[in-house]
């Protein structure tokens, strides 16, 4: 009998207490590398998320929650700023482009963001719509690939927006319904405070995907807000500037200028990300030392399987023994059975953890606008694989190493 056949053998005679042993393997092995995917893809998300604005300006207050409204959708605003900046910095010399963003609103809990068409031209260059055009009048959109895909939007469709970033569910979702149907009849919506039903958007586009937080959001003109809630040209605000500096000492000179100023602040788009990443990182931690007790307990349930299959293969060893097979074939049928059950446990892990990420990914990114690769194969998994077959290695080392030293008579005795 080869030796491959005789550790498969041995493996399915304790058929249960090796399953327990592949499981504790595969659970480990999956929840690293679904650890591995969702950093990897929180970092290359957060990296890419703000494109060639190194500079944002908006209402004084978090700063990290500024860089995330603005360019990731996530949480409210710090405030409003008046129209007043966004000609402050389009007048300075070191700007290269600098564009005024709105938001407020949402659709069905797709946030509704006013932005100045240029910005799609400047971040994505020559991406084109992957159908329709762009807005070009109030109460025009375009919508994120991943809202037109969830919603099943299309080029020419109609709806009435809601207030606030995140629509509740019941009330305001029943409300949504009740001021599209009727509207049109009674011209006019549910208040500044629910939905805006008087105020009907088209569809005039649909975004390419971009794998970005704006798959996510729908867009139109800056106004929008304006004509949505009747503001006088006097009172009109703007949420946002998203700056791109010629330079980055034109970038520090504009922040100094304006941060702080009148309620006012400037913020480093690539310092607030990395604050984010940072505290990812502290929880990365967490979660590591949790993989650390996953991966010691995995080598335990290795060691305890093995220490049993010798104790009750004692006889078949000496068997073996007394057959003449050496020393190290008896080492090797052990070895080789901890690394079966590891190898499996392994493969099975491997499998388990993408497919956590692939249904994970669209709540991932409906939440954060981070895209997993489910698929992705990274140099990490050449470590999680060379680590578990190193634990099985190990843990396999103390029982075979114990039939190997013993005398074939003493294994009949023992």
């Amino acid at each position: 009998m080869s030796l491959f056949r005789l550790t498969l053998r041995n493996v399915l005679h304790r058929r249960f207490l090796s399953l327990l042993t592949v499981c504790a393997v595969a659970v480990t092995v999956a929840f690293i590398v679904l650890l591995t995917l969702s950093r990897e893809s929180v970092e290359q998300g957060a990296q890419k998320g703000y494109g060639p604005f190194d500079l944002v300006i908006g209402a004084a207050g978090s700063e990290t929650q500024l860089v995330l409204n603005t360019f990731y959708h996530i949480g409210a605003p710090t405030g409003n700023i008046p129209l007043a900046v966004l000609d402050q910095a389009r007048q300075d010399q070191s700007v290269a482009e600098a564009y005024a963003m709105t938001t407020g609103d949402n659709y069905k809990g797709f946030p509704i963001v006013g932005l100045e068409s240029g910005y799609f031209f400047t971040r994505y260059g020559g991406a084109r719509l992957q159908e329709g055009s762009m807005y070009a009048h109030t109460g025009d959109t375009i919508v994120g690939s991943y809202v037109a895909k969830s919603l099943g939007l299309k080029v020419g469709d109609t709806f009435s927006g809601a207030h606030g970033l995140v629509q509740e569910e019941g009330l305001e979702s029943a409300e949504a319904e009740h001021g599209e149907e009727h509207g049109e009849e009674h011209g006019e919506g549910h208040g500044e405070d629910h939905d805006h039903g008087s105020f009907r958007y088209t569809v005039t586009g649909i975004l390419p995907e971009f794998h970005t937080p704006d798959d996510r959001a729908v867009f139109t003109t800056v106004d929008y807000a304006w004509a949505v809630h009747g503001l006088a040209p006097e009172d009109r605000e703007i949420t946002a500037v998203l700056v791109k500096p010629a330079s980055l000492l034109g970038a520090h000179n504009l922040k100094q200028e304006l941060d702080g100023s009148d309620g006012v602040q400037a913020v480093y788009t690539s310092k607030a990300v990395s604050d984010v990443l940072n505290a990812v990182d502290q929880g990365s931690r967490l979660l590591s030392v949790l993989t650390a007790i996953c991966v010691l307990l995995a080598g335990i349930s290795i060691l305890l399987s093995l220490i049993a299959a010798a104790g009750e293969r004692t006889k078949d060893v000496g068997l073996l023994r007394l057959l003449g097979k050496s020393r190290g074939y008896v080492w090797l049928t052990l070895t080789c059975e901890g690394l079966l059950v590891t190898a499996t446990g392994l493969i099975a892990g491997l499998l388990l953890g993408h497919l956590g990420a692939y249904l994970l990914k669209d709540a991932l990114f409906a939440q954060a606008g981070i895209q997993i690769q489910p698929y992705h194969w990274t140099p990490e998994h050449w470590l999680i694989a060379l680590g578990a077959i190193a634990i099985g290695l190990l843990s396999s080392l103390g029982p075979a190493f114990r039939m190997y030293r013993l005398h074939p008579l003493a294994l009949f005795k023992s």
